[in-house]
Parts: C-alpha cells; sequence; structure tokens
C-alpha cells in the first residue's frame, strides 16, 4: 500500500490536483453514458479510433476495464476566465495531457501492461488518420476516453474522495491508469 501512497505523491508532484488508487471494483459503470458520445457534442464520434463507435462496445470496454486490479485516478483543475472560455479549456486539456504524461512516464516504472484514459478524446495526432483514411498511427499509444469507457466522472470523483466542480471559474479534467495485480500489492 506504500506504493499506491508513493504513487498519489508523484502523481501531485506531476501536476495533478488529486490522486487516488482505487479498487476497479469502485469505478461506477453506466452504459448510458455512450448516449452522450453518440449525440456527437465533441464532434469525435467516427472520427476518431480511440473515440466511439471505433473504441469497442460498452460491454466489452467495461469488462476490459473490470479485469484490471486498481485504478490510478487523477485529476487535473485549472483556472479559467468564465465558463465561455472555451480557449482557455483546450489550454486546461494541453496541460492535462501532459500532466498524464509525466505520470504515465512513474507508471512504467512499475507496471510493464497498464491502460491509460484521458479527459476526451485521443489527441495525440493533430488529425485522427480516422478522418484521412489511414490505420492508426500510434497504436501503442492512443488513448480512449474516460467516458467512452462508460465511467460517470462525477461518480468516480466521489468514491476517489475528489470534487467533480472545484469552483467558479474552474475547469476539472479527470484521466485513469488502470493497473493490473503484480508483485507491488500487499
Amino acid at each position: 500500500m506504500k506504493q499506491y501512497e508513493e504513487m498519489e505523491q508523484h502523481c501531485m508532484e506531476c501536476g495533478a490536483f488529486k490522486a487516488k488508487v482505487i479498487d476497479t471494483g469502485k469505478i461506477p459503470f453506466d452504459e448510458e453514458l455512450r448516449k452522450a458520445c453518440e449525440a456527437n457534442i465533441c464532434g469525435h464520434y467516427g472520427r476518431n479510433y480511440a473515440c466511439p463507435p471505433n473504441v469497442g462496445a460498452p460491454g466489452e470496454l467495461i469488462a476490459e476495464a473490470k479485469s484490471y486490479h486498481k485504478a490510478l485516478v487523477f485529476q487535473t483543475v485549472t483556472e479559467i476566465e468564465d465558463s465561455y472560455d472555451i480557449e482557455g479549456m483546450m489550454d486546461a486539456q494541453n496541460r492535462h495531457t501532459e500532466v498524464a504524461e509525466s505520470i504515465e512516464e512513474m507508471v512504467r516504472k512499475y507496471y510493464e501492461k497498464f491502460l491509460r484514459l484521458e479527459a476526451g478524446g485521443c489527441t495525440r495526432c493533430k488529425v485522427c488518420g480516422q478522418i484521412t483514411g489511414e490505420p492508426c498511427r500510434m497504436p501503442d499509444k492512443a488513448t480512449a476516453s474516460v467516458e467512452a469507457y462508460c465511467m460517470n466522472c462525477s461518480q468516480l470523483a466521489e468514491v476517489s474522495g475528489m470534487k467533480y466542480i472545484n469552483g467558479v471559474n474552474t475547469v476539472t479534467y479527470f484521466g485513469m491508469f488502470l493497473l493490473p495485480a503484480s508483485e507491488i500489492d500487499f
């Protein structure tokens, strides 16, 4: 368990606002969340290999997530001008991805196999191969979203001891690393 505390602390050092390791059995799943993806509010539905429907069926993704032992959940919180500050939100998401990259370096020291989930669709490529008719250019690095895996972020925040909303004029993003059972689990 000390190892998990060290991992949580490292997340904070990487720029996360909060981090917590939880059992995957505590992750709140809701297949109905896929309807938000299908409404294509973000514009990635069918246009990103790591987003629905390309990423897989809800039941398959939930089963995959549950096959892992623990989840390292982290959040970033960034101040923005106001709730209409789209540029600030995009900058915050880019910062969140940078934090996730730093956390991944640490996770790789402990685990060979893990699953990284992000806030929003994969942004590894400026233009996804799905749009240009090419195969995924980085299949080993593509990252699906927490929501694509039908995880309810507001409930995930609660079970992880975090807040979903962190104040006026802030944007909060969640990410996670799903971790297998290993020799460090005591």
